[in-house]
């Protein structure tokens, strides 16, 4: 018998194709190689391709980055520090925060507002480490918020991307009275959501984050964390290049022979959400002391692979000398850095223009 998390998989692959050549059928515009403050020129004449209400590019795909995690580097210097390593500026800028901090912070604000080169902010929020997600779900944070939401109305105008503590699985407590099931997530997901919209926040983009492992989505409550289509806009997954993965498709569609059933997370993301865009909101490639030339393979089946992946619309690495699992920088050896360089000046990558505030 199949279990829950995976049978619901196993959908329409008529759809599946239909919507994946829908989604390829974006024109790449040829682009510069990357923008300030990188001393690489802006590309001439007008842009060919757009970004919709929702931050969906017309053409080719976001390229972001979480600059130099767990390093104390303030986040201005982390990030043109990340931008001068690998030779190209981000459309995206991933931050996180958590329990009562506001935000956008000033720093971040000026990244977003850069008449050089603006930025998009991905905006990680975990609103609480101390309640769980049913007492978050039945109001006890409705002050905290209310408070963010005037924060926002007053501060930040401008569209932005927004996750609710990103990769529940983790943290999922199916007991009875936990108040941390699945179930709970999403009612979770659903009140701080319409709460925002309620107190006038309109510009949140809200994006859905899956850790993207296959041991996760073969439980039985799997598929009961999603919050619904009415307040996700996007769909993410988290992966990382460990001992089991070689090159990109094997990062985004893991499998496991444990867990027949289960089609790899952008197959199944294209057959449960054809009509949303997929972020790889966090990705990072593990050294490995027996292969030194992995990160720099890696890298370059990124570049040769991506645009099997229409849907696919953005791409967010998390640059860590001290990850969880091992060093993810992506400039630990000079042919990574070269090929992580060519990877993000990919015209791919160039086509779309960043709207501006």
């Amino acid at each position: 018998m199949q279990q829950r998390g995976i049978s619901r998989t196993t959908t329409n692959t008529v759809l599946v194709l239909a919507v994946a050549v829908a989604l390829a059928a974006c024109s790449t515009a040829e682009g510069s190689n990357a923008r300030a403050p990188v001393s690489i020129k802006e590309p001439s004449g007008a842009p060919s391709c757009t970004a919709t209400s929702k931050l969906i590019p017309s053409c080719g795909a976001w390229w972001g980055i979480a600059p130099e995690v767990f390093t104390g580097a303030p986040l201005e210097h982390a990030l043109h520090g990340a931008e001068a390593r690998m030779g190209a500026a981000a459309d995206v800028v991933h931050v996180y925060h958590r329990g009562s901090e506001l935000f956008p912070t000033e720093a971040e604000v000026r990244l977003a507002r850069d008449p050089a080169r603006p930025r998009l902010l991905m905006i990680n929020w975990k609103p609480s480490l101390s309640r769980t997600w049913a007492e978050i779900a039945e109001g006890k944070l409705d002050d905290r918020i209310d408070r963010l939401a005037q924060y926002l109305r007053r501060t930040f105008p401008e569209r932005f991307f927004l996750t609710l503590h990103h990769e529940p699985e983790n943290d999922v407590d199916p007991s009875s009275g936990s108040g941390m099931r699945a179930t709970d997530y999403a009612a979770m997901y659903r009140h701080v959501v319409l709460r925002l919209r309620d107190q006038g926040v309109k510009n949140a983009v809200m994006v859905m984050t899956y850790m993207g492992a296959p041991n996760w989505a073969a439980q039985p409550w799997f598929e009961d964390l999603y919050p619904g289509d009415d307040v996700v806009d996007w769909v993410a997954m988290d992966p990382y290049a460990d001992h089991r993965v070689d090159d990109f498709e094997g990062l985004v569609n893991k499998t496991r022979k444990e867990y027949p059933d289960w089609p790899g997370f952008y197959r199944w993301m294209q057959a449960r959400f054809p009509g949303k865009p997929v972020m790889v909101a966090e990705w990072g490639v593990f050294e490995r002391a027996d292969d030194r030339s992995f990160k720099r393979a890696f890298f370059e089946s990124v570049r040769r692979q991506i645009k099997r992946y229409p849907q696919i619309k953005a791409l967010l690495y998390f640059d860590s000398p001290h990850a969880p699992r091992g060093d993810t920088s992506f400039d630990t050896g000079t042919s990574a850095e070269r090929a992580f360089t060519e990877l993000a000046r990919d015209p791919y990558f160039r086509a779309t223009p960043v709207p501006r505030p």
